[in-house]
């Protein structure tokens, strides 16, 4: 059994999404939550926010409880990149890129 949460357009860079998600790939969901519940990163609460979606999309699919879970896919893919201006000497302007990502969790049986 198999359940997935998405999660698009999040204002955050990939690569700050990617050094949480690595520490959670494969552990068990309840372990997850904890590790998660206690990182410095912003990054983290939406990471644990999708986790735990995953966990309730897999209980309302087959009814299995989040204990029996783990984290068995994850991922952080870039997204689209809002073009902006920030105001440098002499009338210029240099661009910045505000960059967002898209994650996806998917849980499986602990099997």
């Amino acid at each position: 059994m198999e359940a997935k949460s998405r999660q698009t357009d999040i204002k955050m860079t990939a690569r700050k999404l990617r050094r949480v998600i690595n520490e959670v790939r494969g552990k068990a969901v309840n372990e997850a939550l904890d590790m998660l519940r206690f990182m410095p990163y912003f990054a983290a609460r939406v990471v644990e926010k999708n986790v735990k979606a995953a966990a309730a999309n897999a209980f309302e699919l087959s009814g299995v409880r989040s204990d029996a879970l783990k984290v068995s896919e994850i991922f952080a893919d870039e997204s689209v990149s809002y073009k902006r201006g920030k105001p440098r000497a002499q009338g210029r302007i240099y661009k910045r890129l505000k960059r967002t990502s898209h994650l996806t969790v998917k849980v499986s049986d602990a099997k």
